[in-house]
């Protein structure tokens, strides 16, 4: 007889999650034997992985806070495909599948349980009421869903390992700390940046207010006072995110001609390419994959001194870290690289190595790979 495969359940809040941050983990786990499952809601990467060769259930969820009966639907969907699947691992990426699976796995009795917390995300960032409201619950919720479980969690980066540890809401013991998803330096590979007298300043990410994009538009207003530049933000708004910025607002902005907006691009390397600055004024991430592709493409950064950011930018070395929510620090800093080629190109080729020494996908894989066996019963 065949001898069946472990198998592994990746679980998300998005294909689009999955296809784009873990695709590599997957592959890697293929080669090792295992079968690796998809859950997620199937929306527009769902072929994809499919065509990559991976087997996608789907899984019903509402990204935004939704009644009570829908909320305890998709934990009871989780919990018939946990039990109808039977793996000996699953792995949670983002908040709120973290919640929802870990409370699920521990009705299915699955025997092992990795939590990835990607960021801190809405509930605990955001200012607003609702995010105000929302703590407290989802605070009670972590604090529930560990207990006799045996659980694992990664973190992206020491700020929110810490954060999640010392407020109890995460046990000290089995916690690890992963450099993000990495990258793919041979796919995302170093190029000298193109001649121009008009430097082009590239905004990769989701257009959120709780990105930055707001503060890097006042940037963009000073700094076009004092040189030719262009700035591009990539991206588009996710309605999902309670931090979306409305499409009329970003189209305001490129009618005013303070930032060019390209919109969604399927192909970053060649934008990376393109570039001569890459900026990313975010309030907090888990760790930015988008800056680890600038880094691996060779171009520097200009970033806020958050979570996130700062693991990715040493200071003067691959770029700047400013002040949160300062465009006054954040044109100075561009202005400063964007008048500068010669920086740019130090810059870039530390970036580049920075990236080879500490932030492949090969490496972050491996280190996952290593934490799945510490935690496997099966």
């Amino acid at each position: 007889m065949p001898v069946l495969k472990r198998k592994i359940l990746l679980v998300a809040n998005t294909d689009w999650y999955l296809y784009n941050f873990r695709l590599s983990l997957a592959e890697e786990l293929i080669r090792d034997d295992f079968e690796v499952v998809f859950v997620c809601p199937a929306l527009e990467y769902s072929e994809q992985i499919r065509s990559a060769g991976f087997r996608l259930i789907a899984w019903e969820l509402e990204r935004q806070t939704a009644p009570l009966w829908s909320e305890l639907r998709s934990i009871i969907n989780l919990y018939r495909i946990y039990r109808a699947e039977k793996p000996c691992l699953v792995h949670h990426f983002t908040i709120k599948p973290v919640l929802y699976g870990t409370l699920a796995s521990r009705m299915a009795r699955i025997p092992a349980v990795i939590n990835s917390i990607t960021g801190r995300g809405y509930a605990f960032q955001g200012s607003d009421g609702k995010a105000l409201l929302l703590r407290p619950f989802i605070e009670w919720m972590f604090r529930l869903v560990y207990r006799g479980l045996n659980a694992g969690t990664t973190f992206e980066n020491s700020s929110d390992q810490a954060f999640f540890t010392e407020s109890g809401l995460v046990p000290v013991q089995k916690n690890w700390l992963v450099n993000g998803v990495g990258v793919d330096t041979e796919w995302f590979h170093y190029t000298p940046e193109q001649p121009t007298d008009n430097p082009l300043v590239i905004f990769p990410g989701r257009l959120l207010w709780s990105k930055g994009v707001g503060v890097l538009v006042e940037a963009a207003r000073l700094l076009k006072k004092q040189l030719p530049v262009r700035v591009v933000l990539i991206g588009r708004p996710d309605p999902g995110n309670p931090e979306t910025i409305a499409e009329e607002v970003i189209l305001a902005w490129q009618k005013e001609g303070v930032v060019e907006w390209w919109g969604w691009q399927s192909n970053m390397r060649a934008i990376y390419q393109k570039s001569h600055v890459v900026v990313l004024p975010s309030m907090g991430e888990g760790l930015s994959k988008a800056l680890l592709e600038a880094l691996s493409c060779g171009r520097p950064i200009v970033a806020t001194d958050v979570p996130g950011c700062r693991e990715v930018v040493i200071p003067g070395v691959t770029g700047y870290l400013v002040p949160l929510n300062d465009p006054e620090a954040l044109a100075g800093r561009l202005e400063k690289l964007c008048r500068d080629p010669e920086l740019r190109r130090q810059m870039g080729l530390a970036a580049r190595r920075l990236a080879e020494e500490e932030f492949t996908d090969v490496k972050i894989n491996r280190n996952i790979r290593q934490i799945y066996q510490e935690m496997m019963a099966c």
